[in-house]
């Protein structure tokens, strides 16, 4: 884990929760930015948020945002953007916003991971996208 890590998370047994990550806006809910268990960081939900609050875009441009978040809390969590190996993506419209979200996952990664998508009822704020993440590094 990188130093950064320890100093915005908690450690638990074998466990490291990671909160408070430079950059990342803090979540109203009781919830960890990320869990890191052995080799494996678990990424919460992102959705287009700023210091201010969620912010309305076009689905490419929330998706943008969101997998911005995605890597911050990756490298606070000592992982980097190319270990992210699982991406689960909720849509609020996916017929839609399916195509927009598909070219901004092929300009953030030149291996890609995994993958789930899927249409939600409703998403927090009234979001287009919310996207959350599998990193995994072998060796730790």
């Amino acid at each position: 884990m990188s130093e950064q890590t320890q100093s915005t998370g908690r450690s638990h047994g074998s466990r490291i929760f990671v909160t408070d990550v430079p950059g990342v806006p803090l979540s109203p809910s009781p919830i960890s930015n990320a869990v890191v268990v052995g080799n494996t960081c678990h990424i919460s939900g992102q959705l287009a948020v700023y210091d201010d609050g969620y912010l309305s875009g076009s689905a490419g441009e929330e998706a943008g945002r969101a997998f911005d978040l995605v890597f911050k809390i990756a490298e606070a969590a000592g992982f980097g953007s190319e270990d992210i190996v699982y991406v689960d993506i909720a849509f609020a419209d996916i017929q839609r916003d399916l195509a927009a979200v598909n070219e901004v996952c092929r300009a953030r990664f030149s291996q890609f991971p995994a993958r789930t998508v899927y249409e939600a009822a409703k998403l927090p704020y009234g979001a287009k996208v919310k996207i959350q993440a599998i990193a995994m590094k072998e060796g730790i």
